[in-house]
């Protein structure tokens, strides 16, 4: 429909004014087209430099056909309150106007080549919260041309409710690695943008959808989800009631078909230590994984990595290598994995170049095909580990003794395969130190060697079998509860563990976090009495830390930021000692692991 009208209401409509009036504020956004088209939404139109009525850009926008060149915008507004609507134009037929909830005000003008103003008002309704002002020409009219927009009036009250609660969370679709997380949506006054799913309180996966998959589980492991519901103002829900779901049996994740609670212990296989020599066919039933101590190199750089029995003078009862190989193939057939440990407190490994990393894969190698072993157990001390100043990714070190170290690792997972079992068993000092230090640090004043595993597990994540970092020879540490914790009791443990299994900030920076592990990944490090080493904690306060982690009971002082009702197990140093201190710990920890659900 085209429009005609009578000279009389096109005089009548038109304003000229010479001075632009006083307004209380104008809450339209680049009201002069000074920032080009920006705020605006615009058809056929640009902005030019000349003509305008103030500044140095206007708006010039052409008809074509059924379009009728508008350029619009939405401005939030508040309720009940009288708003007015301003701006100068030129052109044949010019419109300006306003729409939402209860408004649709509207002028219009045939100004010609002088500018003039076009003035309208409206009230907004008790509902109305945003509106929408536009400005356009008319069917087979030429260009027109608008400058110095003004809605006059409050600015909107900024969105302050947040979203419902999702309900009807649900969980299924189980596999051995996911699950599949359901709800009905959300309701919001000005929609909900997006959800956020936390798993066992970890960090929340986002998605706009009403279901996600969790991917990346564990077997046969039970996981807890809460949802929430966010809008656009960055309001969100509180979280709905946790739902639980176990994924099916699989593999047992990487090194294959460990039980669920896993005992470690160290075997003095190179050395007695004053603790006597077992031999491997001795080893009690109760020891699930049995790290032989230890592989050492020839020397500190070399990468050339060798093991031996210990000698006969040092052990009597020492056996032949044949019975060796067949215990440790006896001990497999019952499920048990046995693997050379490399390090210890002696070992120190420093993989500087690349043919130290290519030596430290082949005589590893050759050692785990010389007694047909199951893998590898990383037991870096002392100086073997260490950051270089300005070595700040976790995700991208660039250390050579990390990198190599990595490399090597990885090269050994592929040439091994999906049963190859990698366990790593550093000091505090190497991992949750890094809460507070880092490498050098940025003033290059700490030590470098702090929380220098951290990269390397990171980037073993996917192919590491078990973490069992030694709660004992150790100082204070600081807990994600800022305060310092010291060894010997429960709560270091419990405060320990649970660095690991909630993740955390490194040198508190919450953007360099170190991700939260998977709990069938994790096992207490302890000594297996007090000869042993240092922060010996008796039985009953380890079995209080593990039901503090995995049970939400027995806690003392730190509380633990989820619970992790799949923490994998106990390890120790050593099988040797344990059996000196009468077999405490292995008979008194298999029993209440085996008692667990």
């Amino acid at each position: 429909m085209r429009l005609r009208a009578p000279a009389v209401l096109l005089a009548a409509a038109l304003i000229a004014l010479n001075a632009t009036p006083a307004f209380a504020a104008n809450i339209a956004a680049n009201p002069g087209f000074e920032d080009g088209l920006t705020g605006w939404t615009c058809s056929g139109a640009q902005t030019v430099p000349s003509p305008v009525h103030g500044g140095t850009r206007a708006l010039q926008a052409t008809p074509q056909g059924n379009d009728l060149a508008r350029c619009q915008q939405a401005v939030t507004v508040q309720p009940d309150t009288t708003y007015q609507l301003s701006a100068w134009v030129q052109g044949g037929y010019v419109f300006l106007g306003a729409t939402g909830t209860g408004v649709n005000a509207s002028t219009w003008g045939a100004p010609g080549g002088q500018w003039s103003q076009l003035r309208t008002s409206f009230t907004t309704g008790a509902a109305t919260t945003s509106v929408t002002i536009h400005v356009n020409g008319w069917y087979g009219q030429g260009a027109y041309h608008a400058d110095d927009v003004v809605l006059d009036g409050p600015g909107g009250t900024p969105d302050t409710q947040a979203p419902s609660v999702p309900g009807n969370v649900a969980v299924g679709g189980a596999t051995a690695t996911s699950l599949d997380v359901s709800w009905s949506a959300a309701t919001d006054n000005v929609g909900v943008t997006r959800y956020e799913v936390s798993r066992n309180n970890g960090s929340p996966a986002t998605t706009s959808a009403t279901s996600l998959t969790a991917t990346g589980l564990s077997p046969q492991t039970s996981y807890s989800f809460r949802v929430r519901a966010c809008d656009a103002a960055g309001n969100c829900s509180a979280y709905s009631a946790p739902v639980t779901g176990t994924t099916t049996s699989g593999g047992g994740g990487p090194g294959g078909d460990l039980p669920k609670r896993v005992l470690v212990g160290y075997l003095h296989a190179s050395f007695a230590n004053g603790s006597g020599y077992i031999r491997m066919s001795d080893v009690p039933n109760e020891w699930d994984v049995i790290n032989l101590a230890f592989g050492e190199p020839t020397s500190v750089t070399s990468g050339d990595i060798r093991f031996r029995q210990c000698p006969a003078a040092e052990c009597p009862n020492v056996e032949p290598e044949a019975d060796f190989v067949a215990a440790i193939k006896a001990k497999q057939a019952q499920g048990k994995k046995v693997l050379i440990s490399i390090g210890g407190q002696n070992g120190q490994v420093q993989l500087t170049t690349a043919a130290a990393r290519d030596r430290f894969v082949e005589s590893v190698s050759a050692i785990i095909d010389r007694y047909g072993l199951d893998g590898l157990d990383i037991d870096f001390e002392g100086h073997s580990l260490y950051l270089n100043p300005g070595d700040t990714n976790l995700a991208a070190p660039t250390t050579p003794v990390i990198v190599n170290l990595i490399s090597a690792l990885k090269t050994l997972k592929s040439r091994y395969g999906a049963k190859f079992t990698l366990t790593m068993a550093p000091e505090t000092f190497f991992v949750q130190l890094g809460y507070q230090f880092y490498g050098p640090g940025p003033n290059g004043a700490a030590d470098n060697r702090s929380a220098s595993y951290l990269p390397v597990i990171h980037a073993m994540r996917n192919d590491l079998t078990l973490l069992h970092v030694q709660d004992y020879n150790s100082g204070p540490i600081k807990g994600l509860d800022d305060q310092y914790h010291t060894m010997g009791g429960h709560d270091f443990h419990v405060a320990m563990t649970d660095m690991l299994l909630a993740g955390f900030p490194i040198m508190g920076n919450p953007a360099n976090v170190f991700p939260p592990l998977r709990q069938d990944q994790v096992a207490i490090g302890l000594p297996a009495s007090v000869n042993a080493g240092n922060g010996f904690t008796s039985v009953a306060e380890v079995q209080k830390a593990f039901d503090c982690l995995a049970r939400a009971s027995n806690c003392g002082t730190y509380r633990p930021r989820g619970v992790y009702p799949n923490l994998r197990g106990l390890m120790t140093w050593s099988i040797n000692w344990d059996r000196y201190n009468g077999h405490e710990f292995s008979r008194s920890h298999r029993a209440y692991l085996d008692g667990l659900t």
